[in-house]
């Protein structure tokens, strides 16, 4: 007999956006099932036993299975429900409104309805195939985030000498991991002319160790029939594409990929919400809203996030909301919504939210302060400067709404702007109407700015 179970909320994923928002919208009243595809909460911080967690959010330093362990807690006490070793088969929208999810667990298939859906999924990362490593398909080529499962949870070694492609932060930090256990990391090769991962990084896992990093250089080929015995590496032009002589054959009997990671969202397409091309995300509101009503998305799954830290606020704010919409009911007001965009202006990678819920901002007494994410397009080492203006065209006189300055900004350190309601709107009930949106633009600071 098929298993049925209805609730207020539910949340795909524990990981540390999936229990953040698991704890808050049980705090705000809310009937919260949690649905984990692993046999234990915590997501990928399990097996990140390096510290630098819980910086911004605790004060203190933390490691990965520290931070989880607090969420975990804090969910427990709370008497959170969690369907472990679960998987989503299906998931639709009913007709009088909320969701109806298709699931399998150890004691076999259920049906899951809720008023409200929260897509914490997480990331996965790229393959050697979706970086065009040509080659057979020889054991010991691994994603970095499998190397550090194998060294930090089964206690394996996947080799003796590794080449790493790629200078993503998992990557760095496994680096460092691998020479510690005592593996030879030859170095890391980085197709783009400035490295991917946080500077911290860079120093504390390649500089204090002495492994080289290679800029505009890639691996072009994997050698070796049933193991990995070597690696064909090249330099690359502007346009990425090796250059012919630049060749250089290495023996090593493992490659380790950091070439990027991308939000897991085969779930929120199968539910028909939008995604932004520029994240591989949802495109959501302030409040974590996706276009589709009653489907929130947090963490990873919006956009990949440097800190752990942040996926939880996410988190946070998308369970709150989530369980604020679950229990308004069907043809409530407070779910009506007025959506404004929020573009990526010049000079901005990506900015998240997208949208601005003007119907929220209204009343600023009550609305909640707007936590803007972004990544800058390129390198401005001597000094940036951020700023959201009225209008989709800023550079054409847009009115200024916020603005931040900042030392020095780069495209792999994500950055963060807590703006007031206030900010956002005009007068004490009256939201803002910036034309057809509103662009956050990031500048270099000129020299007589300084």
């Amino acid at each position: 007999m098929i298993r049925r179970l209805e609730t207020d909320v539910v949340v795909l994923g524990a990981g540390p956006a999936g229990l953040a928002a698991a704890c808050s919208a049980m705090e705000a009243g809310a009937r919260v099932v949690v649905v984990e595809r692993e046999e234990r909460t915590g997501g990928i911080l399990k097996q990140c036993i390096h510290d630098g967690f819980g910086l911004l959010r605790y004060g203190r330093q933390l490691s990965g299975p520290e931070y989880a362990l607090r969420d975990a807690d804090r969910f427990g006490s709370l008497g959170g429900r969690a369907m472990l070793e679960a998987f989503v088969t299906s998931a639709s929208r009913l007709e009088a409104g909320g969701f109806e999810l298709a699931c399998v667990d150890r004691g076999g298939a259920f049906l899951l309805r809720s008023a409200a859906l929260v897509l914490a999924t997480g990331c996965r990362e790229r393959t050697d195939r979706q970086v065009f490593v040509h080659g057979d398909r020889p054991a010991g080529v691994f994603t970095a985030g499998l190397a550090q499962y194998m060294i930090n949870v089964q206690g394996l070694l996947p080799g003796r000498r590794a080449v790493i492609l790629g200078s993503g932060d998992i990557g760095l930090i496994m680096a460092r991991r691998m020479t510690l256990e005592g593996m030879e990391v030859i170095g890391a090769y980085e197709a783009k002319p400035e490295p991917s991962g946080l500077s911290r990084n860079l120093r504390q896992c390649l500089d204090d160790y002495g492994i080289p990093l290679a800029l505009s250089s890639t691996v072009t080929a994997v050698h070796g029939g049933r193991r990995v015995e070597g690696v064909t590496t090249a330099r690359v032009d502007g346009a990425m594409r090796p250059i012919p002589g630049t060749e250089r054959d290495l023996s090593c009997d493992t490659l380790v990929l950091s070439v990027g990671l991308i939000p897991e969202n085969e779930l929120a397409k199968s539910l028909g919400v939008p995604l932004d091309p520029r994240t591989r995300g949802p495109r959501v509101d302030q409040n974590m809203h996706t276009l589709v009503d009653g489907v929130f998305a947090c963490g990873n799954a919006v956009h990949v996030n440097d800190l752990a830290d942040y996926v939880s606020e996410s988190g946070e704010r998308a369970g709150s909301s989530a369980a604020a919409y679950a229990l308004a009911g069907p043809g409530s007001p407070s779910r009506v919504r007025r959506l404004s965009p929020l573009s990526a202006g010049p000079g901005c990678l990506y900015v998240v939210p997208q949208l601005l819920d003007l119907a929220a901002l209204a009343d600023v007494a009550r609305a909640d302060d707007v936590c803007l994410y972004f990544r800058s397009s390129s390198t401005m080492a001597s000094g940036a400067v951020a700023r959201l203006a009225a209008g989709d065209a800023p550079g054409a006189g847009g009115a200024t709404l916020l603005e931040r300055r900042y030392r020095a900004l780069r495209p792999p350190e994500m950055e963060r702007i807590k703006a007031p309601a206030g900010s956002l709107a005009v007068g004490p009930a009256r939201p803002a109407e910036p034309g057809p949106g509103a662009s956050l633009i990031v500048e270099p600071i000129e020299p007589e700015d300084r």
